[in-house]
């Protein structure tokens, strides 16, 4: 193996890593608003309530996934 095959293997790594870093916080988001939304069906009076809730918990899960994002730049291969 040539060196320059060693870069293009971790580059791939890398994106791979990534790929793997954005599976948790989608699961999340989607275990988050499934729950909401059933929430806000059992009891419709506390919508406004729940959705607000909602919105600060998902500003959360993005941070986690630009987080695996923004590690993959940082961290060399």
């Amino acid at each position: 193996m040539d060196v320059t095959t060693l870069a293009e293997v971790s580059g791939n790594i890398g994106t791979v890593g990534y790929g793997l870093a954005a599976v948790g916080p989608g699961i999340g988001l989607g275990i988050l608003i499934g729950k909401t939304i059933e929430g806000i069906a059992r009891q419709p009076e506390v919508a406004g309530q729940l959705r607000t809730t909602m919105f600060i918990g998902v500003a959360f899960v993005e941070v986690l996934a630009l987080l695996g994002l923004v590690a993959g730049f940082i961290v060399p291969a």
